[in-house]
C-alpha cells in the first residue's frame, strides 16, 4: 500500500508553451482522474466519450463546448459532460483542469 501524500492539485502539472500536458493520478477499470495544463490557444477537438466526465477548472479560464453550446468556466468552477454527447475544450488563455471520468 502506498502512503498518502498531501499536494496542491494545481501544482501537480506544469504549463508547457504551445502544448497540452497531462498527468494521470488514478487509472482504474472503474474510472480515472487526470490533470491537464493547456497553454493559451490549445484545444481538444470535438469528440465523444462513453462515460460521464466532471471537469473542474483549477487555474485560469476555459471554454467548454457541449452539444454545440459554449460554457465559460473559471478557477473553482466545474461542469459535467454527459456520456455520448459531443464536446470540446478550448484555452483562450492558459488553464488547468482536473478530469474525473466514472465508468459504468
Amino acid at each position: 500500500m502506498q502512503s498518502a501524500e498531501v499536494n496542491r492539485t494545481e501544482e501537480m502539472v506544469e504549463y508547457q508553451e504551445g502544448s497540452i500536458v497531462s498527468k494521470t493520478l488514478v487509472d482504474k477499470e472503474t474510472g480515472s482522474i487526470t490533470l491537464f495544463a493547456f497553454a493559451a490557444g490549445q484545444s481538444l477537438s470535438e469528440h465523444t466519450a462513453p462515460y460521464e466526465a466532471l471537469v473542474q477548472v483549477l487555474d485560469g479560464r476555459a471554454e467548454i463546448i457541449i452539444a454545440g453550446q459554449s460554457y465559460e468556466l473559471e478557477t473553482g468552477e466545474s461542469i459535467v459532460m454527459p456520456a455520448d454527447v459531443p464536446h470540446a475544450v478550448k484555452a483562450e488563455e492558459r488553464f488547468k483542469m482536473m478530469l474525473t471520468m466514472i465508468k459504468d
